[in-house]
């Protein structure tokens, strides 16, 4: 059998050495051959159709461990996951050339509109929370007209259930007619009024050090809709028979899946699952994702705290995401999918439908 030294390969596969012993750690393209007393690596040319496919997919920007999970596929189920990852991609691409679009526009001194104009846009909303097997609910929520948040108080740590109050309490005034242009600026301007309410509460009672909260919010402004998240709570959208989760968990275990150094079987039991690398928290100055997204009526958005994705698993969130019509009784089997695993945190759920709005 004919074999390429890994330089060899690297040339004629355009990826470097050192890409390709990460992919060989990760699992994703092991050589043919590695020599016992030099360590050295051999392949052969038939891994270059392989090796091509993991570089353009890292061109497309997939994450290691998605290429890894989608090199596993047979070829038409690879293709539905390619189909799916981009159709995510596409819909995070608009919501930043929105963003790119505005601030082009403020720092020019123009006024320049964040998409093409479309009718308003209402929601039908439900609610539903359980305190799981905790003593306390340390989830906070809040559903109104024009806002929708859940925010969850660090568990182990002082007073989570004052955190996501306080941080409730700083957003609500984002429940109002904003406009659209100016929804990033209210959304940031939120976000630093909680993490400055969190200070002083802090400040004023020694006790309250050092705790903290998620918090995952929409505001709706007409067809635009506006996007915080900082920690592990979630959204996720179902459009056009589909669900998109359409916030990233702050998290050490995404992290890691991400680098593709941790498999989506091994989240469950990694010692460090929990850990939060950014939140907001007395003490502490993290930056929270912000988006803005084109609404669509006949899109659902679910919010929910770590207690639902931490017990059920996507493909069953989505199965009563898209097989229950009413949002009150989507949100009731939601809660009882992390009650009948054991709901060993906290769960809080808002579903909510989106709606052309009744002619003025």
């Amino acid at each position: 059998m004919e074999l390429m030294t890994s330089g060899e390969f690297a040339r004629a596969s355009r990826l470097s050495r050192k890409a390709l012993r990460l992919y060989d750690e990760l699992g994703l393209l092991a050589p043919a051959r590695v020599d016992q007393d030099t360590g050295y690596r051999y392949y052969t040319p038939a891994q270059l159709e392989q090796a091509r496919l993991v570089a353009w997919l890292r061109r497309l920007g997939m994450p290691l461990a998605r290429i890894r999970r989608m090199t596993t596929l047979p070829p038409a189920a690879a293709a539905a996951e390619l189909t799916d990852y981009w159709d995510q991609a596409a819909s995070d691409f608009a919501a930043r050339r929105d963003l790119a679009t505005f601030l082009i526009g403020y720092l020019s001194g123009r006024t320049t509109p964040m998409s093409t104009p479309a009718p308003a846009l209402a929601i039908r909303y439900a609610v539903q929370s359980d305190r799981g097997q905790r003593a306390d609910n340390e989830d906070a929520v809040y559903a109104g007209a024009r806002l929708l948040a859940v925010a969850d108080g660090l568990g182990g740590h002082a007073a989570g259930e004052v955190a996501s109050a306080a941080v409730i309490e700083a957003v609500r005034p984002l429940d109002t007619d904003i406009p659209a242009g100016e929804l990033l600026d209210a959304l940031d301007h939120a976000v630093r009024r909680a993490g400055s309410s969190l200070q002083e509460l802090a400040a004023a009672d020694p006790a309250l050090a050092g705790m903290g909260t998620t918090l995952t919010a929409l505001v709706v402004s007409g067809s635009q809709l506006g996007l915080v998240h900082i920690g592990d709570s979630r959204a996720y959208l179902v459009r056009g028979g589909a669900v998109f989760r359409i916030t990233h968990d702050h998290t050490l275990v995404q992290s890691l899946l991400d680098e593709g150094r941790l498999t989506a079987a091994e989240v469950s039991a990694h010692p460090q699952r929990f850990l939060l690398l950014r939140a907001l928290a007395a003490g502490r100055s993290d930056e929270a994702d912000l988006q803005l997204r084109d609404a669509q009526a006949g899109d659902r958005y679910l919010l929910c705290s770590d207690g639902l994705h931490g017990v059920a698993d996507d493909e069953q969130i989505a199965a009563v995401l898209l097989g229950e019509a009413d949002p009150e009784e989507a949100a009731r089997q939601l809660i009882a999918l992390a009650v009948e695993g054991g709901a060993p945190d906290n769960v809080t759920c808002v579903v909510a439908d989106v709606l052309a709005a009744p002619a003025a």
